[in-house]
């Protein structure tokens, strides 16, 4: 299985999502990437599951799913979209 991401840490104060992903922190308004998330109270947000491959969170009690690519504003480009644009600059 391919690992996108090296989640390490998810850690809620106030209206704060803090996410140490990859060797660097970052820290979201609740508000600004998840409205169910902003309104759940705390036993809901902290019952979380981190995907295996390092791709997302899931948090089953408000049936809410983000990815880590999509918080951070990354896209993935698939390898043989890579192999193929490598080949086309040759």
């Amino acid at each position: 299985m391919n690992k996108f991401h090296n989640v390490e840490k998810l850690a809620f104060k106030g209206d704060i999502l803090t996410l140490h992903v990859d060797g660097k922190e970052y820290q979201f308004k609740l508000q600004d990437i998840s409205g169910k998330l902003a309104n759940a109270p705390d036993f809901e947000r902290e019952k979380h599951e981190i995907s295996p491959s390092g791709y997302g969170i899931h948090w089953p009690l408000i049936d809410e799913d983000l990815s880590i690519d999509g918080l951070l504003g990354l896209k993935h480009v698939p390898q043989k979209l890579k192999e193929k644009i490598t080949l086309a600059s040759l």
